[in-house]
């Protein structure tokens, strides 16, 4: 019986000490960016306002589209973004949208690619220091967009 109680106490003391080990670098991920905003609410997200060089990459069934490479002005209202090609490509014009989404201190809410076809659902990785994030809608479309 005292040996049970003592493995139960030294595993709890084991999952304390772990879990107080992960909380501190799950806080930090955020301030790793080197542009972020505070929104009202005190939240921290990654600022994407500005210029980004921007590859579109066409894999999969959509492969024959071939790859392109833009220019991105994003332009981000609190934690909303709006991407607009500023040079195009020979499916998408000038000034048109490229990318749309929602931030969150995690990194994104969501994120929509636009394309000649209408928009796609994507998933997003964003480098550690948030000058490079790669958005990917797991089946056709990729485009990697880093800061000038």
């Amino acid at each position: 019986m005292r040996m049970t109680r003592r493995i139960c106490i030294l595993l709890a003391i084991l999952i304390a000490f772990v879990s107080f080990l992960y909380v501190p670098q799950a806080q930090t991920q955020e301030k790793k960016w080197k542009k972020t905003v505070t929104l009202p609410n005190g939240e921290v997200v990654l600022d994407m306002s500005g210029e980004w060089d921007a590859v579109n990459e066409n894999y999969g069934p959509a492969e024959s589209f071939g790859t392109s490479e833009d220019v991105f002005k994003i332009s981000q209202e609190g934690n909303y973004f709006l991407a607009i090609r500023t040079n195009g490509n020979a499916y998408m014009p000038a000034d048109s949208a490229g990318t749309r989404g929602e931030l969150d201190k995690n990194g994104f809410k969501w994120v929509l690619i636009i394309t000649s076809m209408g928009s796609v659902d994507a998933q997003a990785q964003i480098s550690e220091d948030g000058n490079k994030i790669v958005f990917d809608d797991g089946r056709a479309i990729r485009q990697t967009l880093t800061r000038k």
